[in-house]
Protein backbone atom coordinates (compact mmCIF):
# COMPACT_ATOMS: atom_id res chain seq x y z
CA UNK A 1 0.00 0.00 0.00
CA UNK A 2 1.61 2.83 -1.21
CA UNK A 3 -0.12 6.13 -0.38
CA UNK A 4 1.06 8.69 1.78
CA UNK A 5 4.33 8.45 2.74
CA UNK A 6 5.04 5.09 3.92
CA UNK A 7 6.33 5.11 8.32
CA UNK A 8 9.93 3.76 8.47
CA UNK A 9 10.76 1.51 10.94
CA UNK A 10 13.77 -0.34 11.53
CA UNK A 11 14.51 -3.87 10.69
CA UNK A 12 13.80 -6.97 12.84
CA UNK A 13 13.30 -7.35 16.43
CA UNK A 14 13.03 -3.01 16.61
CA UNK A 15 10.65 -2.80 13.65
CA UNK A 16 8.38 -5.46 15.08
CA UNK A 17 8.30 -3.62 19.12
CA UNK A 18 7.30 -0.49 17.49
CA UNK A 19 3.63 1.07 17.53
CA UNK A 20 2.28 4.12 16.03
CA UNK A 21 1.65 6.94 18.37
CA UNK A 22 -1.50 8.90 17.81
CA UNK A 23 -0.03 12.16 16.54
CA UNK A 24 1.86 10.27 13.32
CA UNK A 25 -1.71 8.21 12.97
CA UNK A 26 -3.34 11.63 12.50
CA UNK A 27 -0.48 13.29 10.49
CA UNK A 28 -0.48 10.30 8.21
CA UNK A 29 -4.07 9.16 8.21
CA UNK A 30 -6.68 12.16 9.20
CA UNK A 31 -9.50 10.56 7.53
CA UNK A 32 -9.36 7.96 10.86
CA UNK A 33 -10.57 10.70 13.04
CA UNK A 34 -13.05 12.55 10.73
CA UNK A 35 -16.41 13.77 12.62
CA UNK A 36 -18.62 13.33 9.82
CA UNK A 37 -19.02 11.42 6.50
CA UNK A 38 -19.11 13.00 3.37
CA UNK A 39 -22.46 15.18 3.09
CA UNK A 40 -23.44 13.84 -0.21
CA UNK A 41 -24.26 10.32 1.43
CA UNK A 42 -28.12 8.92 1.61
CA UNK A 43 -29.79 8.58 4.87
CA UNK A 44 -29.44 5.16 4.93
CA UNK A 45 -25.65 5.74 5.10
CA UNK A 46 -23.98 5.43 8.86
CA UNK A 47 -21.68 7.47 9.75
CA UNK A 48 -19.29 5.69 12.63
CA UNK A 49 -15.83 6.88 12.94
CA UNK A 50 -12.74 4.69 11.71
CA UNK A 51 -10.99 6.01 15.61
CA UNK A 52 -14.19 4.31 16.95
CA UNK A 53 -13.80 1.42 15.44
CA UNK A 54 -10.04 1.77 16.10
CA UNK A 55 -10.68 2.08 19.63
CA UNK A 56 -12.63 -1.00 19.63
CA UNK A 57 -9.93 -3.02 18.17
CA UNK A 58 -7.55 -1.37 20.29
CA UNK A 59 -9.26 -3.13 23.18
CA UNK A 60 -9.53 -6.18 22.06
CA UNK A 61 -5.88 -6.30 22.19
CA UNK A 62 -4.41 -4.98 18.84
CA UNK A 63 -2.07 -2.01 18.19
CA UNK A 64 -1.76 -0.32 15.09
CA UNK A 65 1.31 0.40 13.52
CA UNK A 66 1.00 1.85 10.37
CA UNK A 67 -1.64 4.62 8.53
CA UNK A 68 -2.52 6.10 5.26
CA UNK A 69 -4.18 7.26 3.48
CA UNK A 70 -5.45 8.27 -0.48
CA UNK A 71 -4.06 11.50 -1.35
CA UNK A 72 -6.47 13.39 -3.50
CA UNK A 73 -6.70 17.47 -4.94
CA UNK A 74 -9.91 17.41 -5.42
CA UNK A 75 -11.86 16.18 -2.64
CA UNK A 76 -12.07 16.96 1.10
CA UNK A 77 -9.23 14.19 2.65
CA UNK A 78 -11.17 13.69 5.89
CA UNK A 79 -13.35 11.80 3.57
CA UNK A 80 -10.81 9.68 1.74
CA UNK A 81 -9.93 5.90 1.30
CA UNK A 82 -7.68 5.21 3.99
CA UNK A 83 -5.81 1.46 5.78
CA UNK A 84 -4.96 0.66 9.25
CA UNK A 85 -2.91 -2.19 9.86
CA UNK A 86 -2.62 -3.53 13.37
CA UNK A 87 -1.09 -6.46 15.19
CA UNK A 88 -1.53 -8.30 18.63
CA UNK A 89 -0.06 -6.96 21.25
CA UNK A 90 1.12 -10.19 22.44
CA UNK A 91 1.94 -12.43 19.35
CA UNK A 92 2.47 -15.87 19.87
CA UNK A 93 2.89 -16.80 16.09
CA UNK A 94 6.58 -16.35 15.39
CA UNK A 95 7.44 -16.28 11.45
CA UNK A 96 11.39 -16.03 9.62
CA UNK A 97 11.65 -12.06 9.90
CA UNK A 98 7.72 -11.36 9.49
CA UNK A 99 4.96 -10.97 11.22
CA UNK A 100 0.92 -11.60 10.81
CA UNK A 101 -1.29 -8.45 10.62
CA UNK A 102 -4.99 -6.83 10.64
CA UNK A 103 -5.50 -4.46 7.82
CA UNK A 104 -8.35 -2.39 8.42
CA UNK A 105 -9.92 -0.22 5.30
CA UNK A 106 -12.29 2.29 5.15
CA UNK A 107 -13.58 5.48 4.10
CA UNK A 108 -16.24 8.31 4.45
CA UNK A 109 -17.10 9.05 1.04
CA UNK A 110 -18.93 5.38 0.17
CA UNK A 111 -15.54 4.36 -2.18
CA UNK A 112 -15.14 1.70 0.94
CA UNK A 113 -17.00 -0.59 3.08
CA UNK A 114 -15.35 -1.52 5.87
CA UNK A 115 -13.20 -4.21 5.66
CA UNK A 116 -11.05 -6.37 7.35
CA UNK A 117 -8.44 -8.27 6.06
CA UNK A 118 -4.96 -10.36 7.15
CA UNK A 119 -1.72 -9.28 6.13
CA UNK A 120 2.18 -10.59 6.74
CA UNK A 121 4.55 -7.40 7.12
CA UNK A 122 8.26 -8.66 6.28
CA UNK A 123 10.79 -6.54 8.18
CA UNK A 124 13.31 -7.09 5.67
CA UNK A 125 11.94 -4.52 3.01
CA UNK A 126 9.35 -2.83 4.92
CA UNK A 127 6.86 -4.97 2.76
CA UNK A 128 3.10 -5.52 3.49
CA UNK A 129 1.77 -7.76 1.67
CA UNK A 130 -2.01 -8.73 2.12
CA UNK A 131 -3.76 -11.96 1.64
CA UNK A 132 -6.42 -13.11 -0.57
CA UNK A 133 -9.75 -13.35 0.37
CA UNK A 134 -9.72 -16.87 -1.22
CA UNK A 135 -6.99 -17.92 1.38
CA UNK A 136 -8.62 -16.29 4.15
CA UNK A 137 -11.96 -14.65 4.34
CA UNK A 138 -11.81 -10.86 4.25
CA UNK A 139 -15.17 -9.12 6.07
CA UNK A 140 -16.66 -6.35 4.11
CA UNK A 141 -19.50 -4.63 6.33
CA UNK A 142 -21.80 -1.62 5.13
CA UNK A 143 -21.95 1.32 6.42
CA UNK A 144 -25.15 0.79 8.75
CA UNK A 145 -26.12 -0.98 12.10
CA UNK A 146 -23.40 -2.12 14.45
CA UNK A 147 -20.23 -1.90 12.44
CA UNK A 148 -17.91 -1.77 15.65
CA UNK A 149 -18.78 -5.25 17.30
CA UNK A 150 -18.75 -6.86 13.53
CA UNK A 151 -15.53 -5.67 12.48
CA UNK A 152 -13.98 -6.04 16.35
CA UNK A 153 -15.14 -10.11 16.02
CA UNK A 154 -14.13 -10.68 12.57
CA UNK A 155 -10.33 -9.18 13.68
CA UNK A 156 -10.08 -11.60 16.37
CA UNK A 157 -11.59 -14.77 14.20
CA UNK A 158 -8.94 -13.96 11.95
CA UNK A 159 -6.22 -13.64 14.48
CA UNK A 160 -7.27 -16.91 15.69
CA UNK A 161 -5.98 -18.15 12.38
CA UNK A 162 -2.53 -16.56 12.49
CA UNK A 163 -0.92 -20.01 12.90
CA UNK A 164 -2.60 -21.23 9.75
CA UNK A 165 -1.39 -18.63 7.69
CA UNK A 166 2.22 -19.04 9.28
CA UNK A 167 1.97 -22.89 7.87
CA UNK A 168 1.12 -21.69 4.69
CA UNK A 169 4.25 -19.20 4.53
CA UNK A 170 6.41 -21.79 6.16
CA UNK A 171 5.46 -24.17 3.13
CA UNK A 172 6.34 -20.94 0.67
CA UNK A 173 9.79 -20.99 1.99
CA UNK A 174 9.99 -24.18 1.42
CA UNK A 175 9.30 -24.44 -1.93
CA UNK A 176 12.11 -23.95 -4.44
CA UNK A 177 11.34 -22.68 -8.27
CA UNK A 178 13.42 -23.64 -10.79
CA UNK A 179 14.70 -20.42 -13.24
CA UNK A 180 11.26 -21.44 -15.79
CA UNK A 181 9.33 -21.40 -12.90
CA UNK A 182 10.31 -18.65 -11.72
CA UNK A 183 9.97 -16.65 -14.92
CA UNK A 184 6.21 -18.14 -15.67
CA UNK A 185 5.56 -16.44 -12.28
CA UNK A 186 6.74 -12.94 -12.96
CA UNK A 187 5.01 -13.20 -16.36
CA UNK A 188 1.49 -14.17 -14.48
CA UNK A 189 2.45 -11.20 -12.21
CA UNK A 190 3.17 -8.77 -14.41
CA UNK A 191 -0.62 -9.07 -16.39
CA UNK A 192 -1.86 -8.03 -12.89
CA UNK A 193 -0.87 -4.35 -13.55
CA UNK A 194 -0.48 -4.83 -17.59
CA UNK A 195 -3.17 -6.97 -18.52
CA UNK A 196 -2.47 -6.28 -22.02
CA UNK A 197 1.27 -7.74 -22.37
CA UNK A 198 2.41 -5.02 -25.17
CA UNK A 199 1.62 -2.67 -22.77
CA UNK A 200 3.97 -3.71 -19.93
CA UNK A 201 7.37 -2.73 -22.07
CA UNK A 202 9.65 -4.66 -20.09
CA UNK A 203 10.72 -8.07 -19.46
CA UNK A 204 8.67 -10.42 -16.33
CA UNK A 205 11.95 -11.11 -15.33
CA UNK A 206 12.58 -7.81 -14.47
CA UNK A 207 10.52 -8.53 -11.67
CA UNK A 208 12.34 -10.78 -10.37
CA UNK A 209 15.59 -8.30 -9.20
CA UNK A 210 16.97 -8.21 -5.77
CA UNK A 211 17.28 -4.97 -4.28
CA UNK A 212 18.93 -6.59 -1.11
CA UNK A 213 20.97 -9.60 -0.51
CA UNK A 214 18.49 -11.43 2.06
CA UNK A 215 16.53 -11.73 -1.36
CA UNK A 216 18.28 -13.70 -3.25
CA UNK A 217 16.51 -17.55 -1.79
CA UNK A 218 14.73 -19.18 -4.99
CA UNK A 219 11.73 -20.12 -2.77
CA UNK A 220 8.60 -19.36 -3.21
CA UNK A 221 8.19 -16.89 -0.69
CA UNK A 222 11.39 -14.97 -2.15
CA UNK A 223 9.88 -14.78 -5.09
CA UNK A 224 6.52 -13.41 -3.61
CA UNK A 225 8.02 -10.44 -2.19
CA UNK A 226 10.79 -9.95 -5.04
CA UNK A 227 8.06 -9.74 -7.13
CA UNK A 228 5.94 -7.66 -4.89
CA UNK A 229 8.16 -5.29 -4.16
CA UNK A 230 9.10 -4.21 -8.09
CA UNK A 231 5.45 -4.67 -8.76
CA UNK A 232 4.21 -2.30 -6.34
CA UNK A 233 7.07 0.67 -5.79
CA UNK A 234 8.21 0.81 -9.54
CA UNK A 235 11.52 1.96 -10.15
CA UNK A 236 12.35 -0.45 -13.16
CA UNK A 237 12.59 0.64 -16.04
CA UNK A 238 10.32 0.29 -19.09
CA UNK A 239 9.04 1.50 -22.74
CA UNK A 240 5.95 3.64 -22.75
CA UNK A 241 3.16 2.99 -25.56
CA UNK A 242 5.25 5.32 -27.67
CA UNK A 243 8.69 3.85 -27.30
CA UNK A 244 9.69 6.24 -24.97
CA UNK A 245 12.18 5.01 -21.82
CA UNK A 246 10.55 5.48 -18.19
CA UNK A 247 10.50 4.47 -15.02
CA UNK A 248 7.53 2.12 -13.32
CA UNK A 249 5.24 4.42 -11.39
CA UNK A 250 5.11 3.27 -7.86
CA UNK A 251 1.37 2.36 -7.22
CA UNK A 252 0.04 4.71 -4.82
CA UNK A 253 -3.99 3.69 -4.61
CA UNK A 254 -5.21 1.65 -2.09
CA UNK A 255 -7.58 -0.10 -4.20
CA UNK A 256 -5.17 -1.13 -6.53
CA UNK A 257 -2.39 -2.28 -3.99
CA UNK A 258 -4.98 -4.40 -2.40
CA UNK A 259 -5.94 -5.76 -5.76
CA UNK A 260 -3.12 -6.67 -7.06
CA UNK A 261 -1.53 -7.72 -3.45
CA UNK A 262 -4.51 -10.42 -3.37
CA UNK A 263 -3.42 -11.59 -6.97
CA UNK A 264 0.02 -12.33 -6.32
CA UNK A 265 -0.81 -14.08 -3.29
CA UNK A 266 -3.28 -16.18 -5.40
CA UNK A 267 -0.49 -16.39 -7.48
CA UNK A 268 1.64 -17.69 -5.18
CA UNK A 269 -0.85 -20.49 -3.63
CA UNK A 270 -0.99 -21.96 -7.32
CA UNK A 271 1.89 -22.95 -7.12
CA UNK A 272 1.77 -24.78 -3.65
CA UNK A 273 -1.48 -26.08 -5.14
CA UNK A 274 0.25 -27.53 -8.39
Amino acid sequence: MNTSPDLAFGRYDQAFRRTLPLDALRQHAPAVFAASADEHRSSRYTFIPTAKVLDGLMLAGFVAVEARQTQTRSANPLYARHVVRLRRRFETVQLRQAVPEIIFLNSHDGSSTYQIRMGIYRAVCTNGLIVSRGAFPALTVAHRGNVVDDVVAHALGLSERFDILAAQVERMELRRLGKDEQIQFAERALTLRYPDPAQAGMAPSMLLNCRRTEDLGDDLFSVLNKVQENLLRGGLSRRSANGRLVRMRRITSIKEDVRINSGLWDLAADVLAA
